[in-house]
């Protein structure tokens, strides 16, 4: 690649910068046209400025045009548009005020465009300065906050912002975005009482017109200053054109459901206050050639430099994979893991005392895994890991991929006598025996389980099964429901007649 190509493809992505076609920018206004008549059109990153040109023909009778954007030279290009009511800002989203700008009109307003397809992460990493505040804009707490769910797209912050800025006014937010933004955007609208009159996702051929292959949409938001209902619904349809949705979105159990009327109808099987089991991510190391292993005919091990090393095995499991789980590869175990640690903060100087040559391996590669860029690692004991627990080393579990686009689940036991570990794109509920483990697989196999679970599941989304939706599904009431009542309770009857709440 050419130093200029380079240098191109390196501003595309610290900017997210995907310029809109102009025509898919006028059957954007088209559809916009049809909700509003706005007085004011702002296009908050306008680029080339596709958008301010579609828009000063759509909307001839809106008496201001306004486009913002961080690049000197697109603001160059859209100024070049002719319309005496059209103003082009050299601006910085970040520290722009949005809420005194959008107060200067009286009459409707139209917020319409394309903001950057990028996420914080990315930019932290090429070291970018174009970024928000740092912000927890989803509220986590612990350990989530300094893991991959703080990562969020810059759209999504952007959209966010807008919305909170046009609060109680008369106006409409028509944005293409990735669907599983546009989603994440109505779902803080719901959780934070931002009201909206109504709301509709409608899907783009992001092929077609990025050369992209993610799902994407046309998000509109309509905003009154009369709108006061939080549970307002958003419509999701299948294209720019369509006039019948194919499901309305909803908040239930505090999540995104597609299919409420299922959740609804099953909502006593949904949710329990003291969950008997707790849903488990795999081993979280962050260095996979160093951790993860094959092992040869003779014991010895090979990592991903295709080093052949020699480890003390105490201290190496057995390890499957999404993939594995997803294609039911199971049985025959290809990967080993290094697990340096039996839970959360453990001192690992232990490894130089009993274990030397894995110790010795470790320190060979210490540079390697002293410089893995997560928080979590930060204070920790050398060659920390994470999710680790006496549940990693349960003999039984029932697991699942996180990453793959269907509910498999699987009974994966010892191998060898050795516990099974999984990687950190995997869940699991850990068990003593293989009786607890089939029992809990054949309820989550259901049909009813099925539908619950496909009620919260978005396919599109980059990790669409997570712990958390898995963790409504309430398997002593789904028992209940099923006739395994009686099953169940012979099953687990050291764990119903005690104080303790889960096995691990």
């Amino acid at each position: 690649m050419t130093t200029t190509r380079k240098k191109k493809t390196a501003i595309r992505t610290e900017f997210g910068d995907w310029q809109t076609p102009l025509d898919l920018a006028r059957r954007v206004c088209l559809v916009a046209s049809t909700r509003i008549s706005p007085s004011m059109v702002v296009e908050p990153n306008c680029g080339q400025g596709a958008f301010l040109r579609a828009a000063t023909a759509a909307f001839p009778q809106a008496s201001r045009f306004l486009g913002l954007d961080i690049n000197a030279d697109y603001v160059r290009a859209a100024s070049s548009i002719e319309n005496q009511s059209l103003t082009v800002l050299h601006q910085d989203f970040f520290t722009f005020d949005w809420k005194r700008c959008l107060s200067e009109s009286s009459g409707p307003i139209l917020v319409i465009g394309n903001p950057p397809w990028v996420t914080n992460a990315e930019l932290m990493r090429m070291g970018s300065r174009n970024v928000p505040e740092k912000s927890n804009i989803h509220d986590l707490n612990g350990i989530d906050a300094v893991t991959g769910k703080s990562n969020f797209d810059i759209s999504e912050w952007m959209l966010i912002r807008e919305v909170e800025s046009l609060r109680g006014k008369d106006a409409l937010l028509a944005m293409l975005c990735k669907t599983a933004i546009a989603r994440k955007v109505i779902a803080h609208a719901w959780k934070n009482d931002l009201p909206f009159a109504d709301a509709e996702i409608r899907e783009i051929d992001a092929q077609r017109y990025f050369d992209v292959a993610v799902d994407a949409c046309l998000l509109l938001v309509r905003l009154q200053p009369e709108a006061d209902s939080p549970d307002s619904p958003c419509r999701v349809f299948d294209s720019l054109d369509s006039e019948v949705p194919s499901y309305v979105l909803g908040l239930r159990h505090g999540r995104l459901a597609s299919r409420v009327d299922v959740v609804d109808k099953y909502s006593s099987l949904i949710g329990e206050k003291r969950p008997l089991f707790h849903w488990r991510s795999g081993i979280k190391h962050d260095c996979s050639k160093v951790m993860e292993l094959t092992r040869e005919p003779d014991g010895s091990f090979v990592n991903g430099f295709e080093e052949r090393i020699d480890l003390e095995p105490d201290i190496v499991f057995p390890m499957l994979k999404s993939s594995d789980l997803a294609n039911g590869k199971i049985e025959s175990i290809r990967r080993y893991m290094l697990v340096p640690q039996r839970a959360i903060g453990d001192d690992t100087k232990f490894i130089a005392l009993e274990h030397s040559k894995t110790w010795r391996y470790l320190t060979t590669h210490a540079t390697r895994l002293d410089k893995r860029k997560s928080t979590i690692y930060r204070g920790k004991p050398r060659f920390s890991i994470f999710g680790i627990g006496e549940y990693s080393f349960a003999p039984w579990k029932v697991a699942v991929s996180g990453l793959y686009k269907s509910l498999k689940f699987r009974v994966v036991g010892p191998h060898e006598g050795r516990p099974v570990v999984l990687d950190d794109t995997c869940y699991f509920l850990a068990f003593q025996s293989e009786e607890e483990a089939s029992l809990v697989k054949k309820l989550l196999d259901s049909p009813v389980c099925g539908e619950i679970l496909g009620a919260f599941v978005f396919w599109d989304s980059k990790r669409p099964i997570t712990k958390e939706i898995l963790a409504l599904v309430n398997l002593r009431e789904i028992a209940s429901f099923l006739g395994q009542e009686e099953a169940f309770r012979k099953t687990f009857s050291r764990l119903l007649s005690s104080e303790q709440t889960t096995f691990f």
